[in-house]
């Protein structure tokens, strides 16, 4: 945070731009600045209603506090579910996908579990370079005997070190885990006992996967059907089988659909309800899944709560004391659609609240993005380092980081961890969750003068009834918590895997078994883009650098202008040597970097 080395400044002072658009940024008083972002946002209520509002909370360091709080102002103050975060477009199908067949968006066992599994079904996912605490657990279980299945288009690590590797073409997911659940069931692999007491949907399921024969699937993947026979039976042959994955199934226009297909999988060989089964999604950042666990998204309230459902609006309208909207808010990845593809200015995005993200650095078609952010009225951004979209911005909120708060985040199996101020912040700077309340104090609502974020973590476990339980003294005594966790009490410790013995969140507690037809990608290859891209995470980078490329240190990881990986048989056959300078072009763009020539990559992608 204060380390030299860093490339771009802290922001240490609030800043605004007080003669519209085109006028500087000037520092500012905090006073200046919270009533200027007040008046914006209470003017534009009131002038184009609730639904002009949007806000991005954050998945970084703010914490869960932050994160209530930043979707309480949403709701409460700005009277709209437009509130959104990065799992939009990371993990929000791994939410989705598990919550329509399971009934639980979060991984169902806890990461430590992974290395008493006995066979682990990796698709999408590199642990080394994503999550090193994931793959020293893939690593124990492989010390173990456990078989290991990685189906990804790259040699990867986890591929290296894989009992079973399948190299299929990017894109084919659904095609796979299709073909592997019509083997599980057409050689009656499958556990009767298991699907018939604790499933619904079989008939269904059967009549899709049914026409996904290995024989037919392997050729859209890329395989041969002996490879994907084996793997299938060998998933299906332990209890202690599961299917962990990442960004490399959930990037995809059939994210979901994989997703349920995984969650299905899982079902079909009564893989969930007992310990070292099940599956794990590893979240993207280090709070995606405590940012979604606190209402970030357009849907739910805290605690997976539905704005749709009577009884839950109720409740919150109770405790905040306004009335709430009961509709669906808009996703992040819609800002285009609401505002330059808007001709009607009632029903566009005037105002966009951005805290402790960088989407004009890190959202799909920049272009297009970054052409909407010039056409909101009014964003401010709310962060601890100027970035590219802070170029758009009308006022600059500089917040603390972490190491400088205290709070809370939520690991990816679901534990609860608090986080603690060890350092004193260097500059004019203010807890997110803070500025959030000042700002709805000058707006007139009655936000509480929370002294810590114990009071505003007790407000949200009071009101998330699977989180009550989930108390700072606990977190204190325990140091994880994984939810649910009912109780106060403190014989109450948490959950540490979902589902026991077959009973499943949803709200029959019978699970529900689902896929779709393989769909191929939207845009396929052709004459004028004969290749695909697929992108990765390496150790150092990730996030397309918003925060590591920040550090002069990690940035020397890898030299600028970076690499694109390519196979000996493309760079040969376009005239590219290891190491050089090529232009990678797309439809929506192109970027300048350095070839790497290896035999990672398949032929005909990079």
């Amino acid at each position: 945070l204060n380390d030299p080395q860093i490339i771009t400044k802290r922001l240490r002072e609030p800043m605004i731009r007080k003669n519209g658009k085109k006028s500087p940024l000037e520092v500012v008083s905090w006073d200046e600045a919270i009533k200027f972002v007040a008046d914006n946002f209470k003017e534009i209520k009131k002038k184009w209603g609730p639904d002009s509002f949007l806000a991005a909370a954050s998945a970084r360091g703010p914490g869960n506090e932050a994160g209530y709080i930043t979707q309480k102002f949403t709701r409460a103050v700005m009277g709209t579910n437009n509130i959104d975060h990065c799992a939009r477009i990371c993990h929000a199908a791994s939410v989705v996908g598990s919550m329509q067949t399971i009934g639980e968006g979060a991984m169902s066992l806890s990461i430590p579990e992974i290395e008493d599994c006995e066979v682990i079904f990796n698709i999408g996912y590199n642990a080394a370079a994503s999550h090193p605490i994931v793959a020293r657990r893939i690593v124990r279980a492989k010390e173990k005997g456990a078989f290991i299945i990685c189906a990804d288009p790259r040699i990867t690590e986890t591929a290296r070190i894989a009992d079973q590797h399948l190299q299929l073409k990017g894109g084919t997911n659904v095609a796979l885990v299709n073909a592997m659940a019509h083997v599980i069931i057409s050689e009656d692999l499958y556990d009767h006992e298991f699907v018939k007491a604790h499933t619904k949907g079989f008939d269904e399921f059967w009549a899709i996967v049914k026409e996904d024969t290995p024989e037919r699937n392997a050729k859209i993947c890329g395989l041969t059907p002996e490879d994907i026979r084996f793997a299938a039976r060998k998933y299906a042959s332990s209890k202690h089988s599961v299917i962990t994955w990442g960004m490399g199934i959930t990037q995809f226009s059939q994210g979901v659909e994989t997703v349920k297909c995984c969650c299905s999988l899982a079902m079909l060989t009564g893989n969930f309800g007992h310990y070292a089964c099940g599956t794990a999604p590893a979240r993207g950042q280090n709070n995606v899944q405590g940012t979604c666990d606190m209402g970030d998204l357009p849907n739910v309230y805290p605690g997976y709560q539905s704005v749709t459902d009577p009884e839950v609006q109720k409740k919150f309208e109770k405790a905040w004391g306004v009335k709430l909207d009961n509709k669906v808010g808009i996703q992040l990845t819609r800002i285009a659609e609401f505002t330059i593809h808007q001709a009607d200015p009632a029903k566009r995005i005037h105002a966009y609240y951005i805290t402790g993200e960088d989407p004009a650095q890190s959202d799909p078609d920049l272009e297009e993005l970054r052409e909407s952010l010039r056409a909101v009225d009014f964003v401010v951004c709310q962060d601890i380092f100027w970035n590219k979209t802070c170029q758009h911005a009308d006022a600059i909120l500089p917040a603390t980081a972490w190491g400088e708060h205290d709070g809370c985040y939520t690991s990816s199996d679901r534990g609860f961890q608090r986080i603690r101020k060890v350092i004193e912040p260097t500059g004019n700077v203010l807890p997110d969750w803070e500025i959030t309340c000042r700002i709805a104090r000058a707006m007139g609502y009655p936000m509480p003068a929370y002294k810590n974020t114990e009071e505003i973590w007790n407000e949200m476990i009071d009101l998330s009834p699977k989180f009550t339980g989930a108390t700072y003294e606990k977190l204190e005594k325990y140091v994880s918590i994984q939810w649910p966790c009912w109780d106060k009490g403190m014989e109450d410790k948490g959950t540490m895997f979902l589902h026991k013995d077959g009973h499943f969140a949803t709200p029959d507690g019978i699970g529900i078994l689902k896929t779709s037809p393989y769909q191929p990608p939207a845009e396929i290859e052709n004459k004028d883009y004969p290749i695909t891209l697929c992108t990765v995470r390496e150790v150092g980078h990730y996030s397309v650098r918003t925060m590591t490329g920040n550090c002069r240190t990690l940035r020397n990881l890898e030299d600028e202008p970076g690499w694109v990986e390519i196979s000996p048989e493309d760079a040969e056959a376009l005239g590219i040597k290891h190491k050089e300078l090529v232009r990678v072009s797309s439809k929506r763009g192109s970027v300048i970097t350095r070839a790497n020539v290896t035999e990672r990559v398949q032929k005909g992608a990079v």
